[in-house]
């Protein structure tokens, strides 16, 4: 069921999933537009493997076994999503990423930064962070929570709950309402492709709005 729901994410785009969204009375599902992809016009959908963390000064044997515990916990499927309550230093790098990359993560979104991109791009490894920095996590930073709930901006986002990420930003879809949202969505898709034949056409864009309800 989820490889065949992340099949259909993908191949909306988060403003049709805005739209229905908001159409649906939801709020709060829009995350910060700060969160730039690494690989502009590659998507990313997937339910969330959800990771928060904190900063202070560790010893580096305890962060690195920590780290490697969190890449061990990951699911193939997912999308790795962190909260690291930084940004100070980088939250995804090389080994890192290849290790996500063979275990079947989908690729990760995180509320800060990231390094050895280039090793990130050559591998096809999508990621959507706030910026770059060469300073790892060793010494300074630990997990906190595992697949609990976290926050980025203004949007909670609970594991499970599914991501879809292109080129212009990240949005939240509750896993309880996923499925309702995927029709609605594949329903305005095929509206607004009749919208596009029609003005294409010749038709005007106001007569094309009011005949199909949609532009």
């Amino acid at each position: 069921m989820t490889d065949t729901l992340t099949e259909r994410l993908e191949r909306c785009y988060t403003g049709i999933i805005h739209d229905t969204m908001r159409a649906m009375g939801l709020k709060d599902f829009t995350l910060p537009p700060a969160l730039r992809p690494l690989l502009p016009g590659v998507k990313l959908a997937g339910p969330a493997f959800t990771v928060e963390g904190k900063t202070g000064d560790f010893d580096a044997h305890e962060t690195l076994l920590g780290w490697t515990g969190l890449l061990s916990a990951a699911k193939p499927g997912h999308v790795w999503v962190c909260q690291p309550n930084t940004e100070e230093v980088a939250l995804m790098g090389e080994l890192s990423a290849e290790t996500l990359k063979n275990k079947g993560v989908r690729g990760c979104v995180i509320d800060g930064l990231s390094r050895d991109t280039e090793f990130m791009v050559e591998m096809g490894f999508q990621a959507y962070f706030k910026a770059y920095t060469p300073r790892d996590i060793v010494g300074v930073w630990l997990p906190k929570a595992v697949d609990e709930p976290i926050k980025i901006g203004d949007v909670w986002i609970r594991p499970g709950d599914y991501i879809l990420a292109d080129r212009d930003g990240v949005v939240r879809i509750p896993a309880e309402i996923i499925e309702e949202v995927l029709e609605k969505s594949e329903a305005a898709i095929s509206a607004e492709n009749k919208v596009r034949t029609a003005i294409l056409a010749g038709t005007d864009p106001q007569q094309a709005y009011l005949q199909f309800g949609k532009f």
